[in-house]
């Protein structure tokens, strides 16, 4: 698992530019996927949603994906779950305070970030993660909120 994530990491550029072409196939169809019901559509696209980011990230589900801003490197593989960096507890060597083998998620998110955007992505604090979220698709998620901003805008 461990040599795949490296590889999605030092592939970031190319995983991010198959993700954002993948979130503009997600706008296109948009309106059909508000028609059949995001509630619906949850469950069957988390079901392929699942194993293909578990595969290439080692994607925990946490249905509040953070790949885009993290160098396509997913940060709750880090023991600790942080979200924004690293605890302080890297390693010289580049390996995990908790788990020594294991490299840093921070350090391979850094690099693969650099790969994307020279860091950029990374200079924004991220949310917590809101946890009742676990196990449902980050993609329906997104669809959802920025359901959820456009009404909240069109309110003000």
């Amino acid at each position: 698992m461990h040599a795949i994530r490296r590889w999605s990491s030092r592939n970031a550029r190319l995983l991010n530019l198959l993700y954002r072409r993948s979130r503009d196939v997600f706008e296109f169809v948009k309106p059909l996927l508000r028609g059949i019901g995001y509630d619906r559509l949850d469950r069957p696209i988390a079901l392929i949603e699942r194993p293909l980011k578990g595969l290439l990230f080692d994607c925990r589900m946490c249905g509040d994906c953070a790949l885009a801003q993290t160098g396509m490197v997913c940060p709750m593989t880090c023991p600790k779950q942080l979200r924004n960096g690293p605890c302080g507890g890297v390693r010289p060597d580049g390996g995990c305070e908790i788990k020594p083998a294991m490299r840093c998620v921070w350090v391979a998110a850094w690099d693969g970030a650099k790969a994307i955007d020279g860091d950029a992505a990374l200079a924004a604090p991220m949310a917590p993660v809101d946890h009742r979220r676990k196990d449902t698709s980050a993609w329906i998620n997104l669809l959802r909120d920025a359901d959820a901003a456009a009404a909240e805008q069109a309110r003000q």
